[in-house]
């Protein structure tokens, strides 16, 4: 069956800034029916190709073809409202021009959006900004859509209306976004801007590290036979982070086990007591609210922000808050920090708390500064991470600098590398108690990756606002949902869990289900039986082999911690750094082995008789 003509197309296309080729001879086509996803390193060009195919930057060379009677919206990260007295006006610019006298139809969008037509645009926040912007594009029904990180800056409850929205969607759509759980449900077909060159899969993007590591791995399968070095793009994207995170499951492990414990504290019980007067006399109580209410008088009347709640932290606990715009999660998050006292009930914070805050205003860095003197402002190469020093030439790796860069004014980086050199300088300071309000706004994917690793690394206790499903899921061990309407509930686990938990009483209502009939296909029962002997094997052995990884990571990050060695000898820094990120990767791989046959086991030996 020959593949459905395209509405959009490019073809040979080419462009160029300042002399220097961002990509060329680059063909993609977007047909009726496509759900795709762009993704790719920041600075690779996603949002140029995007604008490309919109028609607001013409190519350097190639061709752009749009189908005649075809109408194409682009949704850019930032919306311009330049010229407009007030939403409505703006709404309404994105009906094609003989129907933008239908004023019902921009009325219905804005409802959808929740956002009043006659506010004037200079007065919305970040979330009211982001919906009009979609009310524009998607107003005059379009048959092509662009949309450039449509989630920033919206709450759940909008992201998941935009999901239905497009799900429903049978026009071409192209997605450019940070936001993995709504990549994973949408996109059914993934392309990669990669060194210049788009690679297609009809994959979805929930496959796509996989794939992408099939492609690395042949390509470094070539590279040998011509017996070539790998150049120094290739491996920065082999130790990127997000080659790493999906097979980091000790850390996976870690979160489970964690989840398990604050699941015990939240139901309460002789148990949780016991650990939490522990966790008192040895200083672990963090944060202890009981019984604490917030309202406020509002022009509607008095809106009641959290009613009755009541938590306790201890040191560890990953804590994250959820709910729509406006519903008071940062109020709570400022009651539970000690920065807003609660109209009634008590907050009791532990001892010698360091606390450290990453939000959406993200404190600014001088243009003129170097990399050196932002992680190092007094003087020296070495910062001080989690009580150990370390030179800051190999601090900065871990946040995906080169080395070279240490030296380049702030003013020379890109918006994703300011946003990673502000993550370093916050994790350089001393602190036990990490709080983040909306961090993942405006992050490019490599960061975000990047958050997520160094956040799961952290030893002190985190309290986390966000609307990033998946961010939640592999970070916190416990979720607030604030709801809006004055309820404060804890559940255990991440969003997935949350989801599961909120609504027990429905699920208990439910009419009951069929009774099975006696001849249940065979194929239904488990599987019986035992691993093979080579797996067997395998799994007996992978102890010792990550015993002895870590060991060994345990002797390059001694020499690594050395605050002479860059100084005294770059090229065995360089080595015993690339050594290093070796280990890491070898050992994250082991341990997802490990993990596959122990579940693989469990799985054949439960089924036995």
């Amino acid at each position: 069956m020959a593949p459905p003509a395209p509405i959009v197309a490019l073809q040979g296309v080419a462009v160029t800034f300042g002399g220097r080729p961002l990509f060329e001879g680059l063909d993609l086509a977007i047909a009726r029916g496509d759900k795709a996803c762009l993704v790719g390193r920041n600075g690779t060009g996603k949002s140029t190709l995007m604008k490309v195919l919109a028609g607001m930057i013409q190519p350097d060379g190639g061709s752009v073809f749009v189908q005649p009677g075809v109408r194409v919206a682009y949704l850019p990260q930032e919306p311009d409202f330049t010229g407009f007295a007030s939403v409505h006006d703006y709404v309404a610019a994105g009906l094609p021009a003989p129907e933008q006298d239908e004023a019902h139809r921009v009325d219905a969008m804005l409802d959808h959006v929740g956002i009043a037509g006659h506010l004037a645009p200079s007065t919305l926040s970040g979330g009211e900004a982001r919906r009009a912007a979609l009310a524009r594009t998607l107003v005059g029904e379009p048959d092509v859509l662009l949309l450039d990180e449509p989630t920033n800056h919206l709450d759940l409850p909008t992201i998941e209306w935009l999901e239905e929205e497009l799900q429903a969607y049978r026009g071409g759509l192209l997605l450019i976004s940070h936001d993995r759980a709504f990549l994973n449900k949408l996109a059914k077909r993934t392309l990669w801007l990669d060194r210049g060159a788009i690679r297609a899969t009809d994959r979805g993007f929930a496959q796509f590290e996989e794939w992408q590591a099939e492609v690395f791995a042949s390509e470094e399968i070539a590279a040998q036979k011509l017996d070539r070095k790998i150049e120094g793009e290739m491996k920065w994207l082999r130790e990127g982070i997000s080659a790493r995170r999906t097979r980091n499951m000790g850390r996976v492990r870690a979160l489970m086990q964690l989840r398990t414990d604050r699941a015990e504290r939240i139901k309460g019980g002789q148990q949780a007591k016991l650990a939490i007067a522990e966790g008192e006399r040895g200083g672990r109580l963090v944060i202890e609210a009981e019984h604490i209410a917030k309202a406020f008088d509002a022009p509607e009347g008095r809106k009641v922000i959290v009613r009755d709640f009541s938590t306790r932290i201890l040191r560890g606990d990953r804590v994250g808050l959820i709910g729509p715009n406006g519903a008071g999660k940062s109020t709570l998050l400022k009651m539970l920090t000690g920065q807003l006292p609660p109209d009634s009930g008590t907050v009791k914070l532990g001892t010698n708390l360091e606390p450290a805050y990453f939000d959406q205003r993200r404190e600014g860095l001088d243009p003129e500064d170097t990399i050196r003197h932002v992680l190092c402002p007094f003087g020296g190469d070495s910062v001080m991470v989690n009580g150990q020093p370390r030179h800051v030439a190999g601090y900065i790796r871990d946040f995906l600098f080169d080395t070279r860069q240490l030296d380049s004014p702030v003013k020379s980086l890109s918006g994703g590398e300011r946003n990673r050199l502000l993550l370093a300088r916050l994790f350089a300071k001393p602190s036990n108690l990490m709080i983040l309000d909306e961090p993942t706004n405006d992050l490019d994917m490599d960061t975000l990756d990047l958050l997520e690793e160094v956040l799961g690394d952290y030893q002190g206790t985190l309290l986390l606002v966000s609307h990033d499903r998946d961010f939640l899921d592999r970070l916190v061990t416990s979720t607030i949902a604030v709801e809006g309407d004055g309820s404060a509930i804890e559940y255990a686990g991440g969003y997935s869990d949350y989801l599961v938990q909120r609504r027990p009483a429905a699920a208990k209502t439910a009419a009951a289900p069929k009774a099975k009939p006696a001849e249940a296909p065979a194929q239904a029962a488990k599987p019986r039986g035992k691993l093979s002997y080579k797996d067997q094997r395998e799994l007996d052995e992978l102890p010792g082999r990550m015993d002895k990884l870590g060991a060994e990571i345990a002797k390059l990050e001694a020499a690594m911690a050395d605050p002479d060695l860059f100084t005294r000898d770059p090229a065995k820094f360089q080595k015993t750094s690339e050594a290093l990120h070796a280990r890491q990767a070898e050992l994250a791989a082991a341990e997802e082995r490990w993990l596959e046959l122990e579940a693989l086991r469990e799985e054949l030996e439960g089924g036995r008789a």
